[in-house]
């Protein structure tokens, strides 16, 4: 259902009214990128942006510092959006260049878009807040501020701390290629680090004196690369070595330190491979006469998708202005495929129909609309999973970036303050304004996507992965 015409406030005018001020929020973002819960800078920005709004403001929302709340209007109905800020680490790059160009020598750098993902939410909220305003709803409108999206799962914690019970839906989006609502499932996951504590020693004088911790490290990604093969195959085990113990090879190492991520569909199975994976450790370290601790670093829920919401929101691609680009939008993004190794350049319309590939042509930016797709999994994870379980939720993605770029790359980072992830933004943030406001002006279907999600978890209560401690 789109929004009706007897409604007298026009979204994407009002939005586009307003894009400087959303615009260098989002370039003020994307300036300074922080990592998980260091988001300092941006949730002052957040803050500031939020009151000069009219929104009431929390702080240290589930007592995370980086954690914030903006909320308008006191109906008995509450509709979040939910934005992001995090950067990620290594990935500096100068906006609007078309080669490899860092500011800062393994610096931070929003390579998943997050700069644009916060702002855009918060625009979309800005807007729905205007047509409560303007039309006296009996809604109230919601803001908030997740930090640690990328590592340390943020609205994982806030969800535990019960800040989304009373939520009747979440709306949110990703920066992608292309355009169209997000009718997926995603894989839960756990994140833990393991340190091993050994033994130092003069390698070749008295190596039998030594009780090398790295040796542990290495036996235990043996370990776990055997049971590669014996866990479900929707499962993954990704890790990285974090401490090699030193740079002395004449050192036995006494500290090393492993973190591994695991994901899985279902929380239970990530929990039982978890244990697996812990019987391991505990294996290298018996075998290195060395001790191991375990270190807690952040968990997610699988995503539970809606599509009685998602109907909702594509109705909305079809009702809004459609995305435009440039030519000189087109130039740039040409000059960014070009740079693209040949795997991701076959990628860039590998889920396109020959229709829609006939109508891109050879244009590296998607204007096009994607019909919403049947339900499937996403082999990643996201702690808006955690949120899907409280309250019906439902995402879009926009065309905010040059077809066929993976996501964590240099020319995510490059296009994030340019005019093509600006107009990515303003879309995404009429979408989601729209869906919003349809929802009001319908309030049978948010007691429908409730329903919904009542008769997916079919008994089943959320339980958080986060452990008690």
């Amino acid at each position: 259902m789109g929004i009706s015409h007897n409604s007298s406030f026009k979204v994407s005018d009002y939005l586009q009214e307003r894009k400087r001020t959303f615009t260098t929020i989002s370039d003020k973002i994307w300036a300074k990128p922080e990592l998980h819960f260091k988001e300092k800078y941006a949730v002052s920005v957040m803050e500031e942006a939020l009151r000069a709004e009219g929104f009431a403001v929390e702080n240290n929302v589930a007592n995370l510092e980086t954690a914030i709340m903006g909320s308008f209007g006191s109906g008995p109905t509450v509709i979040a959006f939910l934005g992001e800020y995090d950067a990620l680490p290594f990935l500096s790059q100068e906006g609007g260049k078309v080669e490899y160009s860092p500011i800062e020598e393994n610096g931070n750098g929003h390579g998943c878009g997050h700069n644009l993902l916060g702002t855009g939410a918060f625009a979309a909220a800005v807007a729905a807040k205007e047509y409560v305003e303007k039309t006296n709803a009996p809604f109230t409108i919601r803001f908030y501020g997740c930090p640690a999206e990328e590592n340390g799962s943020g609205k994982a914690y806030m969800t535990k701390h019960g800040v989304f019970d009373d939520v009747d839906m979440a709306i949110t989006w990703h920066p992608m290629t292309t355009n169209t609502t997000w009718n997926i499932t995603s894989l839960a996951n756990y994140a833990v680090t393991f340190k091993f504590t050994g033994k130092s020693a003069h390698a070749a004088a008295a190596p039998h004196l030594g009780r090398s911790a790295l040796d542990a490290v290495e036996l235990m990604n043996v370990g776990v690369n055997y049971l590669r093969e014996h866990v479900i195959q929707e499962a993954r085990i990704h890790y990285a070595v974090i401490n090699s113990g030193g740079t002395s090879p004449n050192v036995v190492q006494p500290y090393a330190a492993v973190s591994y991520l695991i994901r899985a569909p279902k929380k239970q199975q990530v929990v039982e491979i978890h244990k697996r994976v812990q019987k391991i450790a505990q294996g290298a370290a018996l075998m290195t006469e060395t001790s191991v601790e375990e270190q807690f670093d952040g968990a997610a829920s699988n995503l539970i998708p809606n599509t009685t919401l998602a109907k909702v929101m594509q109705q909305q691609f079809d009702d809004a202005p459609a995305l435009q680009f440039s030519e000189e939008d087109f130039s740039f993004a040409e000059q960014i495929y070009q740079s693209l190794d040949n795997e991701s350049k076959a990628s860039a319309y590998s889920n396109m129909t020959p229709r829609q590939k006939e109508l891109i042509g050879n244009k590296r930016l998607c204007e096009l609309v994607l019909p919403l797709s049947s339900e499937r999994a996403l082999y990643g994870s996201t702690d808006v999973g955690d949120v899907s379980w409280k309250t019906p939720t439902v995402q879009c993605t926009t065309a905010s970036m040059v077809l066929g770029t993976p996501l964590h790359t240099w020319q995510v980072v490059t296009v994030g303050n340019t005019p093509i992830g600006h107009k990515g933004m303003l879309y995404a943030a009429d979408i989601m304004a729209r869906t919003a406001i349809a929802c009001m002006e319908n309030p049978k279907m948010i007691e429908e996507a409730k329903q919904e999600l009542h008769n997916r978890l079919n008994g089943e209560k959320y339980v958080s992965l986060i452990p008690e401690e």
